[in-house]
């Protein structure tokens, strides 16, 4: 079973949010996070300050990575990253690490989610909505690295969206944040709760993302101790996986 705890006195950082999961050789500690909200920024800040962590692992496709980078050397040191969300942040904060994009899409992805659904027999309909996300993210992250490049080539930081607004800032106590942060996830939690989702378009291509995101993880654990900053809807399913594979090992 996972350590929960992550040993930083921070409201931010409860075992809902946090979770350790102690190697043989390395350690893994996966962070959820809701895009943007002050209450992850802080939670991966103060967590990786302090960590002495070898691999930062980001909810992000691998083309991605370098437009979020710039972000993170964007701005004042010693204030969160104007853009970029909890991932920049993540970045700054951990200045050693080797930062890894685990997200799709990439070709162990595109390879695992065909085999899924010749193997599945699914609906041609249901096929075809899979495809038109693909393309959407597939541009999302191409326009990324555009951006990136634009960046670096440039004086001016190129924005691919806007920062989500929270009804609390960076600069509300930690409390603060942590309590908005929960009522939110409830929140969204309970929508999405009451959608079935199962046989869908959008289950074949989260359960793929996760299923590569798992084995991505379990192979940079040979390199060191990782943190991997995630979604918290994927956190359950992470944990689980992980811990089971690290039992049969």
């Amino acid at each position: 079973m996972a350590d929960c705890h992550v040993a930083v006195d921070d409201p931010r950082i409860t075992g809902r949010f946090s979770r350790r999961l102690p190697g043989a050789s390395a350690n893994l500690t996966l962070l959820g996070v809701v895009h943007d909200h002050p209450a992850s920024v802080g939670r991966v800040e103060r967590v990786l300050e302090s960590t002495d962590s070898d691999v930062l692992a980001l909810e992000l496709p691998p083309a991605a990575v370098p437009l979020y980078r710039a972000y993170a050397r964007d701005g004042d040191p010693d204030e969160s990253p104007r853009f970029g969300g909890e991932m920049s942040a993540a970045i700054r904060a951990a200045p050693d690490a080797d930062v890894v994009g685990i997200d799709a899409p990439n070709w162990s992805f595109l390879r695992r989610l065909v085999t899924r659904l010749v193997a599945d027999r699914v609906r041609p309909s249901t096929a075809r909505r899979v495809v038109s996300s693909l393309g959407g993210a597939t541009r999302e992250a191409l326009a990324c690295r555009i951006a990136a490049t634009l960046t670096h080539a440039t004086s001016t930081t190129v924005v691919r969206d806007d920062p989500i607004e929270y009804d609390c800032s960076h600069d509300d106590p930690p409390a603060e944040q942590a309590a908005h942060e929960r009522a939110h996830v409830a929140t969204v939690q309970a929508l999405l709760g009451s959608v079935d989702t199962d046989g869908t378009a959008l289950a074949y291509r989260d359960e793929t993302r996760e299923r590569c995101m798992i084995e991505r993880l379990e192979s940079l654990r040979t390199r060191g101790d990782v943190v991997a900053v995630v979604g918290i809807d994927h956190l359950e399913a992470l944990e689980a996986a992980l811990s089971a594979d690290a039992l049969e090992s």
